[in-house]
């Protein structure tokens, strides 16, 4: 019998190649560009990825994509993207981090279909993405060659919208094609310092004439604050990969799949005797709604998403007895918990993306409608307040209403109040006052005489207890209760679980 080869020594020299040319690679753009990066306190495209997934979890795709050298041109290392898969918590996920160090980030050819390969295998494989932005957008150069086909990522995260979580994190100064790309993902972070555009400084003084900074132009304060492009920042970039890690700890792997429970959390039922010290049952004084929102939930589990735009709603996630359940709240600080357009434009998406991936919703209610005036009309409040209410109106997961306080007109219905409207369970304080409008306002503009006045004040203050008894609501309860009627609902609804969980039509709007 003829003895068997041993083959090991014919492969040394290709293994050589190979770890030879991966080291390359690895140097990205040389030592210099990395060292005056590490120097300004940032980590570079690699050190984030290993920052952000569990140890040694990475394999890497797409490492020699721009390894050869075409037309006398250099070999790009990585293509300027350095991609591939991974996992956070012990769950896969799939990550692409943009490497400013080599032509400043951009997007090349080779890019381009790194890029679509990434969202693609994401929808196959029904696992997050998560995006690392720093960089130039389209490479200037494309233009002088043919691509060897047309790949068009953003068609592909369009696709991906409410199938899988995805997560994007501004790092740096992102522009053009780039910055698309963020746009279609559901939750985007922001470092301090960095800026996300559709076009740079440069471009925008070409186009223009204008001469901003980059921070000017799309800077945290500029899109976490204003235009809502951005929603949430972080201090450096270990707070913001952390914050991935955080965000995706609460949604499920897909769209197909339920949330993460955490099965030994010591967080049962508990009277929050608290609730009365913070709450006054006067709607004309304010609270801070945040404090309740701690109290509700498990310890040490609020994640707010959004907390700088359209503050007069709060938007976050939660955790009720190790399971994950998002929050809308109005927040009676800001203009009485009044709800404008940002406010509602940010729990219409927040709304979606709770429902996408199957969390069920407490709403919080104490507001006196929608803004009124000149500036509200204008911004668009009412067609933003449609777009809130048709969220929830349309949502599939279970939903959980608790007047707090005041509860009027169209807000109220923003905010799950409509009875019978497929709620879970839907509780009153008390304290617990409604109608189409406040009663003081609503008979000002009636020119009501003293004593209609009288009775639509009486009528405003017994709404809640009318409400009761007509089984709008299911039960008034003492505030202290609260925590414990929402976990007994919450494993009430829990039976929905054995029901067939499918993707929600249409996804996620941007």
């Amino acid at each position: 019998m003829a003895e068997e080869a041993n083959n090991t020594n014919d492969w040394a020299p290709l293994l050589d190649s190979l770890e030879k040319k991966r080291a390359a690679i690895h140097k990205m753009g040389g030592a210099e560009k990395l060292a005056r990066h590490n120097s300004e306190g940032r980590l570079d495209a690699r050190q984030r990825i290993k920052e952000l997934l569990d140890p040694g979890s990475f394999r890497e795709m797409g490492t020699f994509v721009g390894s050869v050298s075409r037309g006398g041109q250099p070999s790009v290392p990585a293509d300027g993207l350095i991609g591939g898969i991974g996992q956070i918590d012990g769950r896969p996920v799939i990550v692409g981090s943009e490497d400013f160090t080599v032509m400043g980030g951009s997007i090349g050819l080779g890019t381009h279909a790194k890029r679509l390969r990434l969202a693609q295998l994401a929808a196959q494989e029904r696992v997050p993405l998560v995006m690392l932005l720093e960089g130039a957008g389209e490479r200037t150069t494309n233009m002088l060659e043919r691509y060897p086909y047309a790949p068009n990522d953003l068609q592909a995260l369009a696709k991906l919208s409410g199938l899988v979580p995805t997560v994007c994190v501004v790092m740096g100064a992102s522009a053009g094609h780039g910055a698309l790309t963020g746009m279609l993902m559901d939750f985007v972070i922001m470092v301090q310092g960095s800026a996300i555009f559709s076009a740079g400084p440069p471009l925008v003084e070409a186009a223009t004439g204008e001469r901003v900074t980059k921070e000017e132009l799309g800077g945290a304060d500029v899109h976490v604050k204003e235009s809502g492009v951005v929603h949430n920042v972080a201090k450096d970039d270990n707070s913001a990969l952390e914050m991935v890690r955080r965000y995706l700890s609460y949604l499920p792997t897909n769209a197909w799949a339920l949330p993460p429970r955490i099965e030994d959390v010591e967080e049962g039922e508990r009277s929050l005797d608290e609730i009365l010290e913070l709450v006054p049952p006067d709607h004309r004084k304010s609270f801070d709604m945040k404090r309740l929102v701690e109290m509700v939930a498990d310890k040490d589990s609020v994640l707010e998403l959004q907390p700088l735009l359209g503050e007069s709603i709060i938007t976050a996630f939660i955790r009720l007895g190790g399971r994950p359940v998002a929050i809308v709240a109005n927040q009676s600080l800001v203009r009485s918990g009044t709800i404008d357009s940002d406010a509602a434009n940010k729990a219409a998406h927040f709304l979606e993306v709770a429902d996408a991936f199957h969390l069920s919703v407490v709403f919080l209610t104490d507001n006196p409608g929608i803004m009124a005036g000149v500036a509200a009309e204008r911004s668009g409040a009412l067609r933003s307040a449609a777009r809130m209410y048709a969220a929830q109106a349309k949502m599939r997961s279970p939903k959980l209403h608790v007047t707090v306080r005041k509860a009027y007109g169209f807000g109220s219905s923003l905010m799950t109040m409509n009875p019978f409207d497929n709620q879970t369970i839907s509780l009153a304080f008390p304290s617990a006052t409604l109608g189409a409008m406040p009663a003081g306002g609503g008979g000002t503009a009636s020119h009501a005489d003293s004593d209609t006045q009288s009775a639509l004040n009486a009528a405003e203050l017994g709404g809640a207890w009318a409400a009761v008894d007509a089984m709008n609501y299911d039960e008034m309860i003492d505030p202290r209760e609260l925590r414990n009627y929402l976990l007994s609902a919450l494993e009430m609804a829990s039976g929905r679980e054995t029901q067939i969980i499918e993707p929600r039509p249409g996804g996620i709007r941007p």
